[in-house]
């Protein structure tokens, strides 16, 4: 039994699943205790819960991602959905991926992006940049997940990418950077943002 399962005693299996691959995490990325990290860590699935159950997906059956996909032809709703995310790069292995992860795991995901983001954002500004062109610097620093069809914030090939296109960007971008990392963030140079960049790459079939 690991330190985490014999300290907690955790509401349900996922949670202590979650608890051991992000409570690390969250050590590392704040720089704080684990007692602190466990502490903002409950506070994340306070949070996934609520929206969870205020969204009705708090029930969603494991292996949904597999669901979507067999019933794609038959269920029209299933099918206008898919489309618009597959014309964003999104692939079968894509839509598996994410939506076979358990609701609150994708939820995590999603609040652990925005601490980091958020977190980068306020630095900079601390450092004396106008919003702004910290807002730019982090587009342009990291991809930025979401509703493509948001324009609120940015518009064209910066417009927030798929959240299923997430494990293969991670994957991508980390091979790149352990083969050339400098040769990475030249390309980058050349994009308006980090977004701009990955749909360029999956135009290539780079990605």
């Amino acid at each position: 039994m690991s330190f985490l399962r014999a300290i907690f005693r955790w509401k349900t299996d996922i949670e202590k699943e979650l608890a051991e691959t992000y409570v690390p995490m969250l050590m590392v990325m704040g720089g704080v205790s684990e007692k602190k990290a466990k502490r903002e860590f409950l506070q994340l699935i306070k949070i996934a819960k609520k929206e969870s159950k205020k969204e009705g997906t708090i029930n969603m059956p494991l292996g949904f991602g597999d669901h979507l996909l067999e019933n794609e032809l038959t269920d029209p709703k299933i099918k206008t959905m898919l489309a618009k995310k597959r014309k964003e790069g999104v692939t079968d292995d894509d839509i598996r991926w994410w939506w076979n992860l358990h609701d609150l795991e994708r939820r995590i995901m999603i609040q652990i992006d925005n601490i980091f983001i958020l977190g980068t954002f306020s630095e900079l500004c601390e450092e004396g940049f106008e919003s702004d062109i910290a807002a730019k610097s982090v587009r342009k620093a990291y991809p930025i997940y979401g509703n493509p069809e948001d324009t609120s914030n940015t518009s064209g090939d910066d417009r927030p990418l798929c959240r299923e296109l997430k494990n293969r960007v991670n994957i991508y971008t980390s091979n790149r950077s352990e083969k050339d990392q400098n040769a990475l963030k030249s390309q980058l140079e050349n994009f308006s943002s980090f977004n701009a960049f990955i749909r360029h790459e999956l135009i290539c079939k780079n990605l």
